[in-house]
């Protein structure tokens, strides 16, 4: 069984460097939803290949992403941070953005006949389709707006990572992320102190855990059971810079975020 390296460079500046023995930098795409972006959208953005707005997720770039930079021109930000695609079943992107993006070169999907789908899953296939090596160029997908709002929806946004498991997809709000860590690898992950923790959980999805066992967390697991009605390990700490977890179940590895260090960009 291989180790899966997992690291939030993507929340560092660009010059930052990781230490020696992080994994190699990833390949990013960007998936904007329509919650409230997260203040180090910017961040992301800049990280980031490939950029799309899911449906309303273009309403949130249009009018927050402008609050973001006060001294500086509405327009002029708005011309800065030009999503690549919109997709979705266009149900409520407002027709003044909409045409507005269409008018800078934005690609504009209607997936209206799709009823079956989330928009995000329909902006992760897309970008499966146009990236399509992504084990070569180490490809991660970032979801700002993903946490918050609708309780279906974060299921639904939580239930994408399960339908794409052997895509590296992180779900984002200001105050945590959450990805999947599949049961067929071990996982190393790497934390940036700067930036998350030092709370953090593990969380059994889709079936209960017979056996999950950690190192570097305050309570660590050792051949745990973990199940809904059960145990299910949540504000656990972070101790230290690394994180390592072994599973017979897929879990969700979430973590919190630190406001005020994540606004640099």
């Amino acid at each position: 069984m291989g180790v899966f390296f997992h690291s939030s460079d993507f929340l560092l500046p660009s010059s930052t460097s990781s230490p020696a023995g992080h994994p190699p930098s990833s390949t990013y795409a960007l998936v904007l939803l329509n919650q409230r972006l997260p203040k180090f959208t910017p961040l992301l953005w800049k990280h980031a290949k490939l950029r799309l707005c899911a449906d309303g997720g273009a309403n949130r770039v249009f009018d927050e992403l402008p609050l973001l930079f006060p001294h500086q021109d509405a327009t002029d930000i708005r011309n800065s941070y030009k999503p690549d695609v919109i997709r979705g079943d266009m149900d409520s992107i407002r027709t003044e953005v909409l045409d507005f993006y269409a008018k800078q070169g934005t690609k504009i999907f209607d997936e209206s006949e799709d009823q079956d789908t989330t928009d995000l899953h329909k902006c992760v296939a897309y970008i499966l389709q146009s990236m399509p090596n992504q084990e070569e160029s180490n490809l991660c997908i970032l979801v700002a707006g993903a946490l918050g709002g609708r309780f279906d929806h974060e299921m639904g946004n939580i239930n994408v990572l399960c339908r794409f498991s052997s895509t590296r997809i992180i779900l984002l709000s200001d105050d945590c992320l959450i990805h999947l860590l599949p049961r067929t690898h071990h996982h190393e992950i790497h934390v940036h102190s700067s930036v998350e923790g030092p709370h953090c959980g593990l969380i059994p999805i889709g079936m209960p855990s017979g056996r999950t066992t950690t190192t570097g967390l305050q309570w660590d697991l050792t051949d745990s059971e973990m199940k809904f009605g059960g145990l299910v390990s949540t504000s656990n700490i972070v101790k230290g810079e690394k994180v390592t977890v072994q599973s017979d179940s897929d879990l969700l590895w979430t973590i919190s975020l630190k406001g005020n260090e994540t606004k640099a960009f």
